[in-house]
């Protein structure tokens, strides 16, 4: 993949540097890349970062080089591609498949789908999610394909451009229709996983809007404008309806074997084109099934 641009009349770029720094906003670490790879084009020749840019001259990096993948094995996995190009991988992450391998799963998580998938296309970058869900939240992550498209998508993230929607079922009716939930999170003590409630943590906020209520719970949009880990989960059993199946912020039911969570919509600018891009995926069958156990509450 080759990024380019034109310099127009009115930019103030002097060098092929301040095109790389300011218009694509290049890390340091990425720069230092694509000089060691001879990546730095300016009107199609290779250049340095000192070289002069005029009106009209066009200014371009190549993200082709190779890098090395080999840290996460390849397993040939059923991937459910909701969107595809040249910068990313868009899937629907099934319930109980963690995203990173670790000493439990080394060679069954959705990344070693991906390496597996990469390795088919001979894309040889590294495994790179940009979003993360717990092991048993289902829904939509975005791979990048390369380093700066991740680069991109984390400032996105960090200036809240990066939408992300989850679909929720909840313990109860709550009091009202649509709320925001403000409370700081942070690790609970002699836990790895837990998080909790905590004045002196993260400063964390939940948007929700119920969108329909049934005979004992309820069917939940939140929208995210933090990013803490388990953030919603902590979030709702901190109101007083925690996540039916949630097991370790709520309790066990027969209904569904984990929480009952879903990341059903995310929307960003294309790093690339700069095009919005807003992507969605349906309820999976578990929680379609737990929503026919119960009849509407009117």
């Amino acid at each position: 993949m080759i990024i380019s641009y034109k310099v127009l009349n009115k930019d103030k770029y002097s060098t092929v540097y301040d095109v790389l720094k300011q218009h694509f906003e290049v890390s340091a670490r990425l720069l230092s890349k694509l000089k060691k790879y001879e990546s730095i084009y300016l009107n199609g020749k290779n250049c340095n970062l000192k070289t002069p840019v005029n009106l009209s001259d066009t200014v371009s990096f190549s993200l082709d080089y190779y890098e090395d993948n080999s840290n996460i094995s390849a397993t040939q996995m059923d991937l459910n591609i909701i969107y595809e190009d040249d910068a990313l991988l868009v899937l629907n992450k099934p319930p109980f498949m963690a995203i990173h391998p670790t000493s439990y799963h080394f060679n069954d998580t959705l990344s070693n789908g991906v390496k597996y998938y990469f390795d088919k296309l001979g894309l040889n970058k590294k495994i790179r999610p940009v979003n993360r869900l717990d092991r048993n939240t289902s829904g939509l992550v975005v791979f990048a394909k390369n380093e700066y498209v991740q680069e991109a998508l984390v400032r996105q993230m960090a200036n809240g451009i990066f939408k992300k929607k989850y679909i929720g079922i909840v313990v109860g009716h709550l009091e009202k229709s649509n709320g925001t939930i403000s409370a700081p999170i942070s690790r609970k003590e002699n836990s790895i996983i837990e998080r909790k409630i905590d004045q002196s943590g993260f400063p964390s906020i939940t948007h929700y809007f119920v969108l329909e209520k049934y005979h004992d719970y309820s069917l939940v949009e939140f929208i995210l404008e933090t990013g803490r880990t388990h953030q919603i989960r902590v979030h709702s059993q901190y109101i007083g309806h925690p996540l039916i199946g949630d097991s370790l912020y709520g309790s066990e039911s027969p209904l569904i074997n984990r929480q009952a969570l879903h990341s059903y919509y995310l929307s960003f600018i294309h790093p690339v084109n700069l095009r919005l891009l807003k992507l969605k995926s349906e309820l999976p069958l578990d929680m379609k099934k737990l929503l026919t156990t119960s009849p509407y509450t009117k």
